[in-house]
């Protein structure tokens, strides 16, 4: 594989109030791409773990795994995950993601979308072990998938953009404080799709 540090394309910068979301359309080119979906897919150790929705207890409707330093564990959802240690290929990327956001992150939390029918809804990433402000780093392998923002109390305000194969998407500032967002379930035939969320646990 080429350095990873190749052809850093230009920043799309999202037009929202209260928020600061920052997108990169190939920040990994089609073929680093799909080599590193391929490494994802095969090597991380996917679980499906069970949430609490109106107090009844249902999988989740995608596959989770957490990587990060020793100790810093994370919670949302009544779920609260360890990390495993990280590996090679997620170093690589978070150096590649830490180089743009000029942020040194402890934490990424792995998502596998396996077809339409996976989702995950609205929500703001706003734990208390993210602190004040928390910049999340979202990078996107596989199929293209809606990504939809909606304003907390400006209901006028909402954006959807596609997640494409190798992205970068940035959300700083007051993001997790004033917007909330989510990756809906969709009925068109779709492939899987990973998502690494990249963090800072406090």
């Amino acid at each position: 594989m080429k350095s990873l540090f190749d052809n850093i394309p230009d920043p799309i910068f999202l037009n929202l109030p209260d928020a600061e979301v920052i997108y990169y359309p190939h920040f990994f080119d089609k073929d680093e791409g799909e080599t590193i979906y391929a490494e994802l897919i095969n090597d991380i150790p996917w679980q499906q773990d069970e949430i609490i929705v109106y107090g009844k207890k249902h999988p989740q409707p995608r596959l989770t795994a957490l990587f990060g330093n020793e100790g810093k564990s994370y919670s949302y959802s009544n779920i609260k995950m360890q990390p495993h240690p990280w590996n090679l290929l997620l170093q690589k990327i978070k150096a590649k993601v830490e180089r743009v956001s000029n942020t040194n992150f402890t934490t990424v939390l792995l998502n596998q979308y396996r077809d339409g029918k996976d989702s995950n809804g609205w929500h703001a990433d706003n734990e208390k072990e993210l602190g004040t402000n928390p910049i999340i780093a979202s990078i996107s392998f596989g199929a293209e998938r809606a990504f939809q923002l909606k304003h907390n109390s400006d209901k006028d305000q909402k954006k959807s953009i596609i997640l494409e194969h190798g992205s970068l998407l940035l959300m700083k500032g007051t993001t997790q404080h004033f917007w909330k967002h989510q990756i809906p379930k969709t009925a068109k035939p779709i492939g899987p799709r990973i998502n690494l969320t990249f963090r800072v646990i406090k």
